[in-house]
């Protein structure tokens, strides 16, 4: 019987859980520092105190009370960061509707599906963006915009959405235009929603996040105020926020990274965020840090690499940065050791999560060894707990791999009018099932080695790509690098390296394999390796490793199994 401490640990912490609706926290922030700045919107010229923000959120949740929104409906927004986004959250939350983020990479099909699944009554929508034309879509799907009054569509296609809000000063038909509607609001939209701060309650649902399966239709995880105002508070206690703090946003607020740990951890601690541009741009996103001395910086490996590999990188002033979160992957040691030596990052941290956790479970701390940053997503955060599970539901001996598991405040209500789906995620003791396969140290710290669904059999071995591509990084020539498990008839599986080259530099396959031989097993050696440009990635900068599979189990011919 084995003696070791078993794979589970709770997150005990002196500072309490907040039982605040978003709408009360936002009015105790806005009397806090109203002074401080809550918004610099750079692409939009726009800088605003809090109090300036309480001004146009309140204005803006009583206008949704005129539309004749009540609390439970779904308001769905359809666009990029922006002020009108940051004011949205917020107006909504005091209103009582319910947000729903629709991923701005959603095209016709999907925003009908993510739209009718929820029953959306009101959607806030971007005309366009780069070669994204919002507007056009939704014409497409109501050509009954045309000649309907503006808030009161009735459409076949979209049988709930009554009215569509655009940005912008042009005018559509059809639709609402959203700096005017502030106009329509009357005394007793402004006491309605007084009326509502006190009946609002923390545990109901305020935001509907879509999650996109490699399989399926996309889930519609429901989180509560309770839920996303916690984790933003914590997120930022793990970085040390102060009100003094300045946070550039350049994630995308349509997801938990921007909206939850950006805009709710700032919120929490009376900090600014900063929006360098309207999708992520490395560029705008230097210019932001130094010109506004933020002092804390988010982003997903891939972006840091992106601003890192700018020619002019040198010439900006990154020495107001202290903190920040890396996030969305791991993160490979000499990324993160430029990011502190080079971007003055010293106590950045690796938060780790799903949207169903409103996300972060586990976070580094700003003073962990580099080794804890790059090889583990840290501990438990306060108020959660979490274990580390084999296939039957058992606790498994720390240093041994299962599937991570997470218990607590963080955990979603459930996937939105799908219990099925819900209750295979959530247990009847309320742990959420992440599918990630992990292994927690003594210490407690967990390294995530990859996905349930991504572990490679090969010949009866465990192989866990992650480990592979830590290996393959320390290669001088290689910039990035992803693997992933392909059909093989005599193995199972076989490994594929997609490998991404550092500037100016050279490497072929032989060279590739000659770097692994005699340093790691032969079987975890890739027997096919392809040189790329890029991945395939969400808008979120995420890996979609089942893209690259199926690519490559097109090219190459192969059965699947």
């Amino acid at each position: 019987m084995s003696t070791a401490e078993p794979s589970y640990t709770h997150g005990a912490h002196s500072k309490t859980l907040l039982g605040d609706t978003i709408g009360r926290a936002f009015d105790r922030a806005v009397d806090q520092w109203p002074d401080n700045d809550a918004l610099v919107s750079c692409h939009q010229s726009i800088r605003w105190s809090y109090a300036e923000l309480g001004e146009q959120v309140d204005r803006y949740a009583a206008a949704f009370v005129a539309l004749g929104l009540e609390p439970g409906d779904r308001i769905g927004i359809w666009a990029h960061n922006c002020a009108e986004w940051l004011i949205t959250q917020y107006a909504s939350a005091k209103a009582g509707l319910i947000l729903v983020n629709i991923n701005p990479a959603y095209r016709r099909a999907e925003v009908e599906y993510a739209l009718n699944k929820v029953g959306c009554r009101a959607l806030v929508v971007m005309p366009r963006h780069s070669s994204s034309d919002y507007i056009g879509i939704l014409q497409s799907l109501a050509p009954e915009l045309e000649a309907c009054t503006p808030g009161a569509l009735e459409s076949s296609a979209l049988p709930t959405l009554e009215m569509i809000v655009r940005l912008g000063e042009e005018r559509t038909p059809g639709m609402l235009n959203f700096d005017e509607l502030p106009e329509r609001v009357a005394p007793e939209h402004v006491t309605r929603i007084a009326e509502l701060a006190p009946l609002l309650q923390t545990d109901e649902p305020i935001n509907i996040q879509f999650t996109s399966g490699t399989t399926g239709r996309p889930k519609g995880a429901t989180l509560s105020h309770h839920n996303i105002l916690n984790n933003g508070l914590f997120v930022g206690e793990g970085m040390g926020l102060t009100d003094s703090d300045r946070i550039a946003v350049p994630v995308p607020l349509y997801h938990c990274f921007g909206m939850v740990m950006g805009n709710l951890g700032a919120l929490t601690h009376g900090a600014a965020v900063i929006y360098p541009a309207a999708s992520f741009e490395p560029v705008a996103t230097l210019e932001a840090v130094a010109a506004e001395r933020c002092t804390a910086l988010y982003g997903v490996p891939t972006m840091f690499i992106a601003e890192m590999g700018q020619p002019d990188f040198a010439d900006y002033d990154l020495a107001s940065l202290r903190t920040g979160i890396m996030a969305g992957s791991p993160c490979p040691q000499a990324v993160m050791q430029r990011v502190i030596d080079e971007m003055h990052m010293d106590q950045v941290t690796i938060c780790y999560g799903m949207t169903e956790t409103s996300p972060v479970s586990c976070q580094t701390a700003v003073d962990d060894e580099m080794q804890a940053r790059v090889s583990t997503v840290g501990r438990v955060h306060p108020h959660l707990e979490i274990k580390i599970v084999d296939v039957e539901g058992r606790v498994v001996p720390r240093g041994e791999p299962g599937e991570y598991c997470t218990r607590g405040y963080s955990v979603m209500l459930g996937y939105w009018d799908d219990a099925e789906r819900t209750a295979e995620s959530i247990d009847a003791a309320r742990w959420m099932h992440t599918g990630d396969l992990a292994v927690m140290d003594e210490a407690g710290y967990c390294q995530i080695v990859g996905r349930l669904k991504d572990m490679v059999i090969r010949g009866g071995e465990n192989i866990y790509p992650r480990e592979i591509e830590e290996y393959l990084y320390r290669h001088p020539a290689v910039a990035d690098v992803q693997v992933v498990g392909v059909p093989d008839e005599k193995y199972g599986e076989a490994l594929c390296a997609w490998v991404q080259l550092a500037a100016d530099q050279t490497l072929d396959e032989r060279e590739l394999r000659a770097f692994c031989e005699g340093e790691i097993a032969h079987y975890k050696i890739p027997r096919y390796v392809r040189f790329v440009e890029g991945f395939p990635l969400t808008v979120t900068g995420k890996v979609q490793k089942y893209r690259m599979r199926e690519q490559m189990i097109e090219e190459l011919g192969l059965k699947r199994g």
